[in-house]
């Protein structure tokens, strides 16, 4: 089993940064795909950002992809989202998963473990 804590949530002007991250516990943590989820008050939650078992093969949501990077380290149980040029429709609670699917999925239920979410508002 996998618990994941997010952490760096807060406010930050349109056009500022923002990290993200979320610590991992277990010692199987390489053995997951990681994914950022978000969620906006009234919508769904809806993909960001997943990243493989190696770190070495990335994938992102069209709405922000060129501004967002996720990366992790197995060795610190960490995965974060660099948030850049951020947007007020970036505002959202962010939630990190975990999924035991060999290629990351974008899908929300084929995640197993999820965070409890950090809020994110970016301000015009």
């Amino acid at each position: 089993q996998v618990q994941l804590v997010e952490s760096g949530g807060g406010l930050v002007q349109a056009g500022g940064s923002l990290r993200l991250s979320c610590a991992a516990s277990g010692r199987t943590f390489s053995s997951y795909g990681l994914g950022w989820f978000r969620q906006a008050p009234g919508k769904e939650r809806e993909f960001v950002a997943n990243i493989n078992r190696s770190g070495g093969s990335t994938y992102y949501a069209d709405s922000v992809k060129g501004r967002f990077t996720i990366s992790r380290d197995n060795a610190k149980n960490t995965v974060s989202l660099q948030m850049n040029s951020a947007q007020p429709e970036d505002t959202a609670v962010y939630y990190c998963a975990a999924t035991r699917a060999v290629v990351p999925t974008t899908i929300r239920s084929r995640y197993d473990y999820w965070g409890q979410g950090t809020q994110v508002t970016v301000s015009s």
